[in-house]
């Protein structure tokens, strides 16, 4: 049985953490997902997996939309978090964006998408 939750411990929140992704972290698009990684490293140490997703006011002024957005990027996550893990690493924070004006019609495009970022980052 695989773990499927999303527990406080795997949230990104902290700004000092958010920050650091920010300035060290490296960028990766697949579709209408960007993705910032920041991978356990000597000089960077991670101490666990952290995971944060967030969407722009830019593209979705209502909070409604940023929401459900947001919703359906955690999910992604939360069921495919092996999968993520492993074309990532197990000591990984990262920060998940929905860069398209368009709000997503279904769950299933959203999780293809977030598959697909998966399965290139693995090549």
């Amino acid at each position: 049985m695989t773990n499927s939750k999303y527990p406080r411990a795997e949230k990104l929140k902290k700004n000092t953490e958010i920050s650091l992704l920010f300035d060290k972290g490296k960028w990766r698009t697949s579709g209408n997902l960007r993705i910032i990684i920041l991978k356990d490293k000597p000089n960077l140490p991670v101490e666990s997996a952290r995971f944060g997703v967030s969407v722009s006011k830019r593209y979705f002024k209502r909070a409604v939309h940023r929401n459900r957005i947001k919703r359906l990027l955690r999910e992604c996550y939360r069921l495919n978090k092996d999968l993520f893990k492993q074309a990532f690493g197990e000591k990984t924070m990262a920060m998940l964006f929905w860069v398209s004006p368009e709000i997503p019609p279904k769950f299933q495009d959203v999780e293809a998408q977030f598959i697909k970022l998966c399965e290139a980052q693995k090549k």
